[in-house]
């Protein structure tokens, strides 16, 4: 049965790669081939071989298929902006055509295609479209991460309105904690437990340097279901 999730977030750096990297981990577990995806990667370095993303680094570590890089990153981008604006200053277009082609082709390369989206879910992409119009298009089941900090509650309940908006589906989401002395951390969970309507797949703790095997011992797999794509 063929799997691929959209992982969004509720902002920038509220660990998206790691959650698609733990996720990538997991499938390769369960003897699956699994594959990442980060479409639009902004920020990569210059190196001797072309342009270099950790995130994309990452996940490519992360899975067990070799897929051509032009399909794991179709755009790659050096300034660390938004999107639509590094691509500007690159002088191209973000197309979704591109990125959609790119996906089906990984799709067919695995099991499990795991599609890291930019920032959050409306971050623009070019003049007219943003990641949620990617995510709508491509029809993925959502996996929202929410980073835990003052204000996620809104962030968190906000963006899940809007996945569905889309009309598409909530799988799950995953606590974050970010801010190592949140306040009423518990409680914060607990409240988004009540109101998301979605399982909470995973729990991780404010530690610099946690792995993504080791992250994957904290999440639920069992409670992350999609039909066959």
């Amino acid at each position: 049965m063929k799997k691929a999730y959209f992982i969004t977030g509720t902002d920038t750096h509220v660990g998206k790669t790691l959650v698609a990297c733990t996720l990538l981990h997991a499938f390769a577990g369960q003897g699956k081939k699994a594959v990442g995806m980060k479409p639009v990667a902004a920020g990569c370095e210059e190196t001797s071989t072309g342009l270099r993303c950790d995130d994309v680094a990452r996940l490519c570590a992360a899975g067990n298929v070799a897929a051509p890089p032009q399909l794991v990153n179709p755009y790659a981008l050096i300034p660390p902006v938004a999107p639509h604006l590094a691509a500007a200053q690159a002088g191209v277009e973000i197309r979704l055509e591109t990125i959609v082609d790119a996906f089906r082709q990984l799709r067919d390369l695995a099991d499990v295609v795991v599609v890291e989206g930019v920032g959050g879910f409306a971050v623009p992409l070019n003049d007219r479209e943003d990641t949620a119009d990617l995510a709508q298009q491509l029809g993925l089941p959502v996996i929202l991460v929410v980073g835990l900090r003052l204000g996620c509650l809104n962030h968190a309940l906000l963006t899940a309105e809007a996945i569905r908006q889309r009309g598409l589906k909530l799988a799950g989401w995953v606590a974050n904690q970010i801010e190592p002395e949140m306040p009423f951390l518990r409680e914060n969970i607990v409240a988004l437990e009540r109101r998301l309507a979605a399982p909470l797949l995973g729990e991780l703790p404010c530690r610099e340097g946690l792995a993504a095997v080791e992250a994957a011992g904290l999440f639920r797999m069992e409670l992350l279901a999609c039909p066959e794509r």
